[in-house]
Parts: structure tokens; C-alpha cells; sequence
């Protein structure tokens, strides 16, 4: 059983600005399909995993808030919010969702800055719930990011994140694939993007056209079944997304376990390609 010094030392540093993709650019687009039946969708997810009605009185900080939606939705049902992300494009998509929907409320604080960032951190209390769905592995340091997330839940507080499981060889074929994407030019980016596309959905889009004669009927559904998030958006950010960093199950549990956390609920993706789920309590 590894140590969570040990977990740390497995945590590779990635090259930053040239091949890091523009996540905030794709979420700028993202909002423009953005509707009140999307950010429902957030926050009943939010609602699901959480196990509560309403946020009435939390304190929710939204590490990598990326399009701003899960800061909107947690703003929503009553939070007080502090969202930061690193990429300057995803800072503006939150704050024009602030700005459209929250009104400038003084209860919801936007920032920039890196979950790496120790100095930055300690600017936020430590809060009731701390979210950070599909953004620890692609920080370059995933598990010095896990060290640093764990300081910021106060006691009796919710670990909300997402991370993308280890499949081994396959993990580091996607690493590839994302590399080659990044420093691609654009056609090299779209031979990508439709591979990726015809990798992930080329099944569901034959099982779909044989069940309901509709081959895209999984896909236009997306929002309903994913937190209101886009099925094309998602796509683009996972052929996309690099840095790029893997766990299994078994090592997150491991890692926050040993930082006082207790597990209350898991959703995997059975040992396959996209995200494992935690959400975990602090003791």
C-alpha cells in the first residue's frame, strides 16, 4: 500500500503553455448553447451527489470552474461561492455567468489562479463543499493538486471531483493522441477530433440506429444524462484535454483516505475510458 508521500512522488511534471489545451476557449462556446434547461440539469446533479435540497448557508469553492456553470448552479440553490480557474478564457466564462445571471452578487467571488498554488489557496477558507469535477489530472501534478484540495475542506465538509481513470496502455495512447492534438496544426486537430468521435460514439450510434432508428438519439440526449454538459463540448475537451493524468480507484481512495476523508459515494466508469466520481467526507 503506497503512502501518500509515495502517491505524490508518482505525479509527473508536464510541459505547461505550448501544449496545454485552451480549455476556456472551448467553454466560451459552450455558453452559447447555454439554457435554463442545461443549468437545471447542474444543479440537480449538484442535488444528487450531495444529497441536498438546497445550499442555504455553504460555502462552496469551485476549483477550475471552466464554463462557470457548476458555480452558477451551486449559486443558485443558495451557496456562497468562490470559483478560480487557471485559464484566463474559463475566468471570463464564469464571470459573464455572474455577471448575467448572479448580478455582481457579492456572495460569489471570481478569481484566477492554479489549485497548485499554495500561497493562492490560503486566501479562501476552508469550506463546506469543495468541487472540482475533471480538473485535478490536468493541472501537471495531479497528486500535489490532491494534497492542496484536501487543506481547503473544513471538518465535517464535502470532496466533490471527478478523475480520469487509469486503463493502463490505453491511457498512454490517449496521452499521445492528446499531445499530437495540441501541437497539431488544424487539419491535424480535425483527423484527431474524428477519430476520437468515431473511437467513443461509433457504438452507441449503431446500437441507437438499431433500437430506434435514430442513430443520434444518445447524443442529442447528452445533456439530460451528463450535468447539462454537451456531448460535442465534452468530446473536443477530451481529445483536447492535456496535461493529462490517470488514477484508478483504488489510488484516490487510498490518498484522500489517508488525509481523513471517508468515502460516501463512487460512480466509476467500469474500468474504461472518461471519469471516476468521488465524493468524499472529512472526518
Amino acid at each position: 500500500m503506497m503512502t501518500a508521500p509515495q502517491l505524490l512522488e508518482k505525479s509527473e511534471a508536464l510541459p505547461g503553455s505550448k501544449e496545454r489545451f485552451s480549455f476556456g476557449q472551448n467553454w466560451s462556446n459552450f455558453l452559447k448553447h447555454l439554457d435554463e434547461a442545461r443549468i437545471i440539469e447542474a444543479e440537480n446533479s449538484l442535488k444528487e451527489k450531495l444529497g441536498m435540497e438546497d445550499l442555504k448557508g455553504k460555502t462552496f469553492l469551485d476549483i477550475g470552474s471552466g464554463s462557470g456553470l457548476f458555480s452558477l448552479a451551486a449559486h443558485r440553490l443558495g451557496a456562497r461561492i468562490y470559483s478560480f480557474d487557471y485559464d484566463r478564457d474559463s475566468v471570463n466564462c464564469t464571470q459573464y455567468l455572474r455577471e448575467t445571471y448572479g448580478k455582481n452578487d457579492l456572495e460569489w467571488s471570481v478569481e484566477r489562479g492554479s489549485v497548485l498554488d499554495r500561497v493562492f489557496l490560503d486566501k479562501f477558507p476552508a469550506v463546506d463543499i469543495l468541487y472540482s469535477w475533471g480538473v485535478l489530472h490536468h493541472t501537471g501534478h495531479m497528486m500535489q493538486a490532491f494534497e492542496n484540495v484536501s487543506l481547503k475542506v473544513k471538518e465535517g465538509g464535502i470532496l466533490f471531483i471527478s478523475i480520469y481513470n487509469d486503463q493502463g496502455r490505453a491511457s498512454k495512447r490517449w496521452t499521445w493522441i492528446k499531445k499530437h492534438y495540441n501541437n497539431g496544426r488544424l487539419p491535424t486537430k480535425i483527423i484527431l477530433t474524428l477519430f476520437s468521435l468515431i473511437r467513443l460514439w461509433i457504438m452507441t450510434f449503431i446500437k441507437d440506429f438499431f433500437k430506434s432508428g435514430n442513430p443520434f438519439k444518445t447524443w442529442f440526449a447528452y445533456s439530460r444524462k451528463n450535468r447539462g454538459m454537451s456531448a460535442w463540448y465534452d468530446l473536443v475537451d477530451w481529445v483536447g484535454g492535456y496535461p493529462f493524468e490517470v488514477a484508478t480507484p483504488e489510488e484516490v481512495f487510498e490518498f484522500f483516505k489517508q488525509k481523513g476523508f471517508v468515502l460516501d459515494k463512487l460512480k466509476t466508469c467500469g474500468g474504461g475510458l472518461g471519469c471516476n466520481e468521488f465524493v468524499f467526507k472529512k472526518k
